[in-house]
């Protein structure tokens, strides 16, 4: 779907058919009352969504409704801003707990047009490993690694600038004022990397295994117990609740891993496990931080450009990732994936 195709008026209209699942023409004029939408208008631009795929009409005569078009609700563009003006206990939650359902529909996730960013960047990315000196590649390869560990450390709320990253991790100076744990979590982020950089093809396809690994990685020395935890866990601005129970955690892990391993756009791949691992939360702590290098493991294995998410605002990180707990809608995770992809073709091994 091409999301370019809706305007602004129609986007809502899909964004109330998020919320509000099989609704009659009546209760859709009923809710857009007093707007810039005529009656005319919303037929119009209802027959409009059906036509163009996004929504179906179910039942019939003066019993006619509404609905999104199964695994639309996927790609919806929806109005963050508007979605998040609620608080998290006044939104309306469409998957309070873990829809499996949802791991069977990842899959046509890119355009064809977004598919091509991608490529021309391995393309360069190839050009580049093979063409520069190694000196510069090493230096390269340095600079990214400090800016993934620093931002994707401070997307976990960690304290420490960009050049205190680079001081740690360079020349193993512990910036002052800064509690210890924070330099752990930069130094094990850059450990992480480091091993993704060394074991380069055995990332090509991701195993349970590997998770588990590049977890235990990245909370070493942290206090955080590494394996599938055994408990519930709540996540800070959501009503979502992830599984409580260990062997649906690894029920659902498998399946994630199995339906990736069906996927042969690697892209795809990478985005799916960057959601669904921070959906699940298979792990006690360290998930968001884990799907992130889980998801830059499968990207550098095969050949693409890996992602510092140097330029990403956490909060609209953290927003991307709850309106996909909340609604199933992974339309600003992709989004926010692809502009960093973007800025790493535009801004590293130059």
């Amino acid at each position: 779907m091409n999301d370019t195709q809706a305007n602004n008026r129609q986007i809502r209209i899909l964004n109330y058919f998020l919320i509000n699942p099989e609704s009659s023409r009546r209760q859709i004029e009923k809710f857009f009352a007093g707007t810039n939408g005529s009656r005319i208008t919303i037929i119009r631009d209802i027959n409009y969504l059906i036509d163009n795929g996004w929504i179906v009409q179910i039942g019939g005569g003066k019993y006619v409704k509404y609905q999104l078009k199964p695994k639309s609700e996927l790609l919806i563009p929806i109005n963050i801003d508007e979605y998040f003006s609620k608080t998290t206990d006044l939104r309306s939650v469409r998957y309070p707990k873990f829809n499996f359902d949802l791991i069977d529909s990842l899959s046509g996730l890119f355009s064809r047009e977004e598919i091509n960013l991608f490529n021309e960047g391995k393309n360069k990315l190839k050009n580049k490993f093979r063409t520069l000196d190694k000196t510069l590649l090493k230096r390269e390869l340095e600079r990214f690694t400090i800016e993934l560990s620093w931002k994707s450390s401070q997307i976990e709320g960690n304290t420490y600038s960009l050049l205190e990253t680079e001081e740690l991790i360079k020349n193993k100076k512990e910036a002052k004022g800064h509690n210890k744990d924070e330099a752990v979590m930069i130094l094990n982020h850059k450990n992480a990397f480091d091993t993704i950089l060394e074991k380069g093809d055995r990332f090509k396809n991701i195993s349970i295994l590997d998770i588990r690994s590049i977890h235990s990685e990245l909370v070493k020395d942290l206090e955080i117990k590494s394996g599938i935890r055994e408990s519930g866990v709540g996540i800070t601005g959501t009503k979502y609740l992830p599984p409580d129970n260990k062997w649906q955690i690894e029920e659902a892990l498998m399946k994630i891993v199995n339906q990736a391993d069906k996927n042969n756009v690697t892209p795809e791949m990478a985005l799916i496990y960057l959601g669904m691992i921070a959906y699940l939360q298979p792990f006690t702590d360290g998930n968001k931080r884990t799907s992130r290098m889980v998801s830059n493991a499968i990207l550098l294995a095969n050949g693409y450009y890996p992602l510092s998410y140097r330029s990403v605002n956490e909060v609209e990180y953290k927003k991307a990732l709850i309106l996909f707990y909340e609604q199933n809608n992974i339309y600003h995770l992709k989004r926010i994936f692809l502009e960093q992809q973007k800025f790493a073709i535009d801004n590293y091994f130059l």
